[in-house]
C-alpha cells in the first residue's frame, strides 16, 4: 500500500504532465454534470469506497484549483467540488442506500461493475434525486403559499379593525353636531302589552 508521501509524489508527477486543455475539459465536465449527484462531480461509480472518494476529490480539486487552472470558470468549478464534498451522499452508507433503491439486490456483481449497469444506475439516481428535489421545492412552495395567505388574512383583519375604529372616532367626533340638530334623541318610553308580555308598545303622552 502506498504511503502518504508516495501518493504526494505520484500526484505531483501527474499534475506535471497535465495540459491546460485537460484542466479546461475537467472544468467543463464539472460545470455541466448533474448538480444533485456528488458522485458525478467526482466522476466516480456509486459504490466507491471512502478512500476512493477522498483521493478523487483531492485529485480533481487540485486539477481545477484557480491557482493552477487558467480557465475563466475554474473558480466556479472549484466551488462546485467543495459543495460536492459536503454532500452526505458521499458517505459509503448513503451510497449503498442509493444503490439498493435502484438494483433491489437482483444484479450479479460482475454486471454491477459493467459500464452498461453504471450508466443505467447513474440515470436512475438522477431520476430519484430529481424527484426528491421536486418534492422539496413543491413542499416549500406550499409553505410559502400558506404563509402568504395567513399574512393576507392578518392584513385584512387589521384593515377591518382600523376602518371600524376610524368610523367610531368619526361618529363620536360628530356627536355634538348631531345633538344640536336633534338627530340624537333619547329612546321612546315603552310599556309591555298586558296580553303579550313579549311585546312592548310606546306610551302615549297626553
Amino acid at each position: 500500500m502506498a504511503t502518504d508521501l508516495e501518493e504526494e509524489q505520484l500526484l505531483k508527477s501527474f499534475f506535471a504532465e497535465v495540459s491546460e486543455v485537460e484542466r479546461d475539459n475537467e472544468v467543463t465536465r464539472i460545470l455541466s454534470c448533474f448538480k444533485l449527484n456528488p458522485f458525478e462531480h467526482l466522476n466516480l461509480p456509486l459504490d466507491s469506497s471512502i478512500d476512493e472518494v477522498k483521493k478523487q476529490y483531492r485529485k480533481i480539486s487540485l486539477l481545477v484549483h484557480p491557482d493552477k487552472c487558467k480557465h475563466p470558470q475554474a473558480k466556479e468549478a472549484f466551488a462546485e467540488e467543495l459543495r460536492a464534498k459536503r454532500k452526505k451522499q458521499l458517505k459509503k452508507d448513503n451510497a449503498t442506500k442509493i444503490k439498493a433503491l435502484v438494483d433491489e439486490g437482483k444484479y450479479e456483481h460482475q454486471y454491477e461493475r459493467s459500464e452498461e449497469f453504471q450508466q443505467q444506475l447513474k440515470l436512475k439516481v438522477r431520476e430519484i434525486l430529481t424527484e426528491q428535489e421536486w418534492r422539496r421545492r413543491k413542499m416549500q412552495m406550499r409553505i410559502s403559499e400558506e404563509e402568504g395567505r395567513l399574512k393576507k388574512d392578518e392584513e385584512e383583519t387589521k384593515e377591518m379593525w382600523k376602518r371600524k375604529r376610524e368610523h367610531e372616532e368619526e361618529w363620536e367626533g360628530t356627536r355634538e353636531n348631531r345633538v344640536k340638530k336633534g338627530e340624537l334623541r333619547p329612546p321612546k318610553l315603552k310599556t309591555e302589552d298586558p296580553n303579550k308580555s313579549y311585546v312592548q308598545r310606546p306610551i302615549k303622552r297626553g
